[in-house]
């Protein structure tokens, strides 16, 4: 049987493989050729030391304090003060699978080979993250400008023996809980590891990057890709529960307005609805000659967030490959550079584009429900409630949806757009990302919740136009909806169905049962 392992050397890195690592929890190994480079620059790095040469955040302090010198019997002190010092975060923990994620993206750009850090340094931040040592990592306290320093320092805590960690494998928990937290001493003791004692720059190179950011930003694209397919898969359903037309998706149309995105998004309805009872039988003497927006412009507002979608994907994964400490070493010409590269502005802009992108997505599943709810514009049952009056039917998984969307609202004001100086003024821009991408994943969070609703009210609406059956795709989004939750005949607790349906969006099976029979794009 093969050895479960993901390769890593600071350049071939995708979204793909971190969704491999999240859900399939390989042994990441750092290739040879990589190991080489960290060695090349980090012999650089114990050569200027012994020069006792002025760089920054080798021989200096850092920030306002770069024209500090540093001598040479402090320097290993400067590094751990760099740690103690900046681990100053609070608010809530960082979910298990963001910081196992910024292990991996920081060992990813440490093996880049431009930040000087010795090799048996990273071994330690690689066989925490094998054992699932996950440090305990506050997740207020970046500007994202000198990268996420806080987060990062807090990791870095851990490595020397002066944080907490817990150790888990339950990455679909997105919660630390207070009684399975460890001091990190503790832990790697367990498996047989001794904290690291840090070395000129090491500090920095550990410290100084976008990963706290960025790990969202991978999380989020990874899950904004299904997200959209489901958004269409959702938007199907009640295409078919409403009996709109499929005029609008003709392909002849979009061919005229060729983005990709509304290509994609038309044919994936034409898929999901081909072979419809529901559609063939008021083909004819339909009085209707066009549906409302929601429905009729389906390809153009899925398609829209589509595009944007597929540009923050390609925006990190640029990031996920990139070196981003100061200063970087270049021992082919035997220089160090000092420069900007932790800058989160990339991922801040990102970030920002992909909040609203997700929140139109649930901007408009919103307005589809309450075309199924509302008996004046659908033609079904009022609140879709069999007695109604006596039962008040999906009246208020509307409300909940209309709640969600207007959160988004207020979250997809754009953080970018914000700053503020730190450090003396030296930093005198800020990007923000930390709270972009975090703000972002909320968005998405929100948008799971909103889409399960629309889901969970267009089968519940199909019911009423038994014994038609809907096309291909649809008949197994709606066979998959019933196998979570049945028919409501009646009033029943309808926290309980909404969080079964949430349950087959989170883990991909609605999809997957959908991608199984109709080709989605």
């Amino acid at each position: 049987m093969a050895e479960n392992i993901l390769l890593i050397d600071g350049s071939s890195l995708t979204l793909e493989k971190i969704d491999y690592f999240v859900k399939e929890k390989p042994k990441v190994k750092i290739k040879t050729g990589a190991v080489k480079k960290i060695n090349a620059s980090r012999k650089l790095v114990d050569e200027w030391v012994e020069k006792d040469e002025a760089i920054y955040g080798i021989t200096t302090g850092f920030g306002e304090f770069s024209n500090v010198r540093i001598s040479k019997d402090d320097i290993a002190h400067l590094q751990e003060n760099l740690i103690l010092s900046h681990a100053v975060g609070c608010g809530e923990f960082l979910p298990p699978a963001i910081v196992k994620i910024m292990m991996l993206l920081r060992l990813n750009a440490l093996a880049k080979g431009y930040s000087g850090i010795r090799y048996s340094t990273m071994q330690l931040l690689l066989d925490m993250m094998n054992n699932n040592i996950i440090p305990v990592i506050p997740s207020q306290g970046s500007v994202g400008s000198s990268g996420d320093l806080v987060q990062l320092a807090h990791l870095v805590t851990a490595m020397i023996g002066r944080g907490r960690v817990v150790i888990t494998d339950d990455f679909e928990n997105e919660k630390i809980i207070g009684q399975n937290i460890i001091q990190s001493k503790t832990a790697l003791r367990k498996f047989g590891l001794k904290p690291v004692k840090l070395a000129a720059k090491e500090g920095l190179a550990l410290i100084n990057g976008t990963q706290m950011m960025t790990s969202f930003a991978a999380l989020i694209s990874i899950k904004a890709q299904e997200l959209n397919k489901l958004a269409d898969i959702a938007g199907a359903l009640t295409h078919e529960a409403l009996r709109s037309t499929d005029k609008a998706f003709d392909l002849r149309i979009h061919e005229l307005r060729p983005y990709n995105g509304q290509m994609n998004t038309a044919k994936n309805v034409l898929a999901l609805i081909k072979n419809s009872g529901i559609r063939k039988s008021h083909i004819s003497g339909d009085p209707r000659v066009q549906d409302a927006y929601s429905i009729r412009c389906m390809p153009q507002i899925h398609g829209a967030s589509r595009d944007a979608i597929e540009y923050v994907c390609s925006r990190v994964g640029i990031e996920i490959n990139s070196a981003n400490d100061n200063p970087l070493i270049f021992p082919d010409t035997k220089e160090h550079i000092e420069g900007g590269n932790f800058h989160g502005q990339p991922v801040a802009l990102a970030m920002d584009f992909m909040g609203i992108a997700l929140s139109e997505l649930a901007n408009v599943s919103e307005r589809r429900t309450e075309r199924l709810v509302n008996g004046a514009l659908s033609g079904l049952p009022r609140f879709l409630a069999k007695k109604g009056g006596l039962n008040s039917g999906m009246m208020i998984a509307q409300y909940t949806a209309a709640s969600l969307v207007s959160e988004n609202k207020v979250l997809s004001h754009p953080a970018s757009v914000d700053s503020i100086p730190t450090s003396a003024n030296q930093e005198d821009h800020n990007s923000m990302g930390s709270i972009a991408a975090q703000k972002c994943f909320r968005i998405m969070k929100n948008l799971e919740a909103v889409l399960s609703i629309e889901l969970m009210t267009a089968a519940q609406a199909l019911e009423f136009l038994k014994p038609l059956k809907c096309g291909t795709g649809t008949n197994e989004a709606y066979i998959k909806i019933r196998e979570a939750i049945p028919f409501a005949e009646k009033d029943r607790l309808l926290y309980n169905d909404l969080q079964k349906v949430i349950a087959i969006v989170k883990d991909g099976s609605l999809l997957r049962a959908v991608e199984k029979k109709v080709k989605m794009y």
